[in-house]
């Protein structure tokens, strides 16, 4: 089932609990929270606190993206903190089975994200640890970014190996996601769509900007 994941990093901060409740209403089951330590990207958003936030007002899945520099320091303080899944860069962890093994000790599925350039050869060695592959299609630190040309055919590489090997993990991708693209990244083999400005800063409500990206991804689907 394909999916959009609003990002809350493009919400308005002061009206959180209730752009969550609106999308909510419009049929979102995920949120994608960005986590940024300004030293692996060149921003910094929120922590611990503000995943535990949503926690209390959602039940919907919190997708924690760790765009940090020492992740495996974050595992638990976001596991506490109410988050469902957990997405690790690997271009910043020299350890990585030790970190997917524990984010899944904890109970929470495990995420790996790979930068625009990153070889994707790493993607097919961690497989049989990952519950999601996190596909970037921008480079990370910054919202309302432009989709990088050549991203889907990263996507489609990634989903032959996927569903070879493991059919079950979810393919997302994260960046530059609009009418636009939605449907380029949907029948390039993205299962997830990650969509911030899209979502809460287009040209309507939030309902409406999500049916059409619903609209546009589910054409593009239909024509892989």
């Amino acid at each position: 089932m394909l999916r959009i994941a609003p990002s809350i990093l493009a919400a308005d901060a002061a009206r959180l609990g209730e752009q969550l409740a609106e999308a909510e209403r419009a049929g979102v089951d995920w949120f994608h929270l960005d986590v940024m330590d300004g030293a692996f990207v060149p921003n910094l958003t929120f922590g611990p606190a503000t995943v535990a936030a949503c926690r209390r007002v959602s039940s919907a899945t919190l997708d924690v993206h760790l765009m940090v520099r020492d992740p495996a320091a974050w595992i638990d303080p976001f596991a506490d903190a109410g988050a469902d899944l957990l997405t690790v860069h690997a271009e910043v962890d020299p350890h990585l089975h030790r970190t997917l093994t524990r984010i899944r000790e904890r109970g929470l599925r495990a995420g790996l994200a790979v930068n625009p350039l990153t070889p994707l050869a790493i993607v097919r060695e961690a497989l049989p640890w990952l519950d999601l592959i996190l596909i970037m299609s921008v480079n990370p630190g910054f919202g309302g970014q432009s989709w990088i040309e050549g991203s889907e055919d990263r996507l489609r590489a990634v989903r032959g190996w996927r569903d070879a090997h493991r059919p079950e993990a979810l393919i997302e991708v994260d960046g530059g996601v609009n009418r636009s693209t939605a449907g380029r990244a949907a029948a390039a083999g993205a299962d997830v769509l990650v969509a911030g400005t899209a979502v809460f800063g287009g040209e309507g409500s939030i309902a409406e900007n999500l049916e059409a990206l619903r609209d546009a991804a589910l054409h593009g689907a239909r024509q892989d």
